[in-house]
């Protein structure tokens, strides 16, 4: 711990909004258990890693962040170490291979990765701040994030590798990327999407896009069906809601992956379309707390800390809610501190953790 820190500074805004996220998450999960004894131990499941969470970001944030981006290399490593493990050995579900089993529990390393990607980058962008920002400068930042993303599209899980490059885009485009380079980059990436298209995605994937493009409305079963329910959920619940536990598509059971993927849809059957908004609200205040700390940290590294984590909040509960308003192809990307998922919701209040750390060293300004 930094004895010389001053814990007055500590961002008890971004942690309420974080705790008030994880109250209604848990609240929802409730609802939507619905009866079904499969997923009745989820409640207390996702109450337990949010416990575990709290205590990670108090620990994480008493120490200074620049210990965390100093041990990049051996993070780097015990995170490449444990996808190719996964890649290798770990129980597919859902067609790809993400979870390791443990004790009964699903770990999922793939949401460590991304706040470790944040990390990483910020030290990269630290280091090379004084170098040109030309091609060999963004070549090598593009490794290291495929260093691990590799893995992840291997398993695959085309979605979190979406969440991973968008992360890199924006911090190396926030860092002094040339509009020359965005144009070419550009160009270069509307080729690899039609290669991996037709060369690269699996079967389900490819599938899943072609349902969102060309949709069956008779469909009884997979994700058009998910979708056409959550529609029926979010259109349901109107400006107020049917009430906590009275959502009809919920309680019945016509909506599915209710607790994880299509909660927001659940949300906004029984809390409407004041309780979705909301929701959307509380998102926003933790991206924007996160955002402030990137503005008054006092170098490149904790600006890079709090901008990484409010992009990757921010993209991930952007394209869960457009995929429940049937805007975006489903992806399975959860809700943030919303959606039940013990791995990804520690891995967020990780990544708050090392945010809180920022602020707690920040320059004397206020804002």
């Amino acid at each position: 711990m930094n004895r010389g820190v001053s814990w007055r500074h500590f961002d008890f805004w971004l942690l309420g909004a974080i705790v008030l996220a994880i109250a209604f998450g848990v609240a929802m999960i409730r609802s939507a258990i619905a009866g079904n004894e499969e997923i009745a131990t989820t409640v207390t499941r996702q109450t337990q890693f949010a416990v575990v969470g709290l205590i990670v970001i108090i620990i994480v944030a008493g120490i200074d962040y620049r210990y965390w981006t100093a041990l990049y290399i051996p993070m780097y490593i015990v995170m490449m170490i444990l996808l190719i493990m996964i890649y290798i050995s770990a129980q597919p579900q859902f067609g790809a291979a993400r979870w390791f089993q443990v004790a009964g529990l699903f770990i999922q390393p793939t949401e460590l990765a991304k706040v470790v990607e944040v990390l990483m980058l910020a030290r990269y962008f630290e280091l090379t701040k004084d170098r040109p920002r030309d091609l060999k400068w963004i070549l090598g930042s593009l490794a290291w994030v495929w260093g691990l993303a590799i893995w992840i599209l291997l398993q695959p899980n085309l979605s979190n590798v979406i969440v991973m490059m968008v992360i890199w885009a924006a911090m190396i485009w926030i860092n002094g990327l040339q509009y020359k380079h965005v144009l070419v980059g550009g160009l270069i990436g509307i080729i690899v999407v039609l290669l991996a298209f037709f060369f690269v995605m699996e079967q389900y994937q490819r599938d899943r896009i072609l349902t969102f493009l060309f949709p069956d409305p008779n469909a009884t079963y997979g994700a058009t069906y998910n979708v056409q329910q959550a529609l029926i959920a979010i259109g349901s619940g109107g400006l107020l809601g049917q009430g906590y536990g009275h959502g009809t598509q919920v309680q019945l059971r016509f909506l599915k992956v209710r607790h994880t993927d299509f909660i927001f849809s659940a949300i906004s059957e029984e809390f409407g379309m004041i309780g979705s908004g909301l929701v959307i609200v509380i998102l926003l205040i933790v991206v924007w707390r996160c955002l402030r700390t990137s503005f008054l940290a006092k170098d490149i590294t904790g600006a890079m800390i709090g901008y990484g984590i409010a992009v990757l909040i921010f993209f991930q509960g952007a394209v869960n809610i457009s995929v429940n308003m049937n805007i975006i192809p489903v992806s399975g990307l959860p809700l943030p501190f919303i959606s039940y998922g013990g791995s990804g919701l520690v891995s967020l209040m990780l990544g708050i953790g090392l945010v809180e750390s920022v602020v707690l060293r920040h320059r004397q300004m206020e804002f």
